[in-house]
């Protein structure tokens, strides 16, 4: 059975994050797994305190109030797991996975206060560039009703090598959807390279009847993400080997919108 793994911090951008996951479960007919990781140690002026057992015992009271506010149907056949943990966020998050083998986590990209929408959102970053498995980031104020557009960000280098087709291939198959490969770029030369390339995907996804669109920007990131949201894309899917994205996202950079303050759900898919 398909598991959509939702990370939490029990944050209102974690509930609309689970809200849009079990929506998307119900659409695919995948269970939904809850999950939270206590950090063992918080900050307290310049020492570092160790959480205890008692703060477990919090978190697990935290997670059932958090699974009640989910919105679900009463209908609704929807199996929901739910599990607290200690430690490293990323490591934890890892384990976990490689346990259930999900579909794809899904994650909101900020947290409640001040500190912990920088810590979450770093953790979203983070995760995007090295999480293994497939990782949406939901967007404040996004709800899920459907995936009929799928966007796929590619700038058509090694195409063979490096593009995930069987994945993407589920994905158009899972949710019935249209395919949109978005090229971004200045795009004032002619350059058979990309020609060449972008044969070679369609082959790739002979079949699929994905559309290709040109996007002519000087920033392709942010062109990117305004076709995106003209033109209703549901889910822009993001390679993050091909494109550098995400070795950029850490930085102070304008790419960090991509991920962390797109309007569109972004899905991180690696190699």
């Amino acid at each position: 059975m398909k598991k959509i793994l939702v990370a939490t911090d029990f944050s209102p951008a974690a509930l609309a994050a689970a809200n849009y996951a079990a929506a998307m479960a119900l659409a695919i007919k995948a269970d939904l797994y809850l999950l939270y990781v206590c950090p063992m140690f918080l900050p307290y002026g310049e020492a570092a305190v160790l959480l205890h057992a008692d703060d477990m015992e919090t978190a697990e009271k935290d997670m059932k109030a958090f699974r009640q506010q989910i919105d679900i149907h009463e209908d609704a056949e929807l199996l929901v797991e739910t599990e607290v943990t200690m430690g490293v966020f990323f490591e934890e998050l890892n384990i976990v996975c490689e346990r259930i083998k999900p579909y794809t986590v899904v994650m909101g990209a900020q947290g409640k206060t001040a500190a912990e929408r920088f810590l979450f959102g770093s953790n979203a970053v983070y995760a995007a560039r090295h999480l293994q498995w497939p990782l949406v980031t939901v967007p404040a104020g996004v709800k899920f009703s459907a995936i009929k557009k799928i966007g796929l960000a590619c700038d058509f280098d090694h195409v063979v090598e490096l593009i995930p087709v069987d994945e993407i291939r589920l994905l158009i198959k899972d949710f019935n959807a249209e395919l949109h490969v978005l090229n971004a770029g200045k795009q004032t030369v002619f350059d058979p390279e990309i020609v060449f390339q972008s044969g070679m995907l369609q082959e790739m996804l002979a079949g699929s009847k994905a559309q290709y669109h040109f996007i002519a920007a000087e920033d392709k990131d942010q062109g990117l993400v305004d076709f995106a949201e003209n033109n209703n894309i549901d889910l822009l899917l993001v390679l993050p080997k091909r494109h550098d994205l995400l070795d950029k996202l850490v930085h102070k950079s304008h790419t960090k919108q991509l991920v962390l303050h797109s309007h569109v759900p972004v899905m991180v898919l690696h190699q």
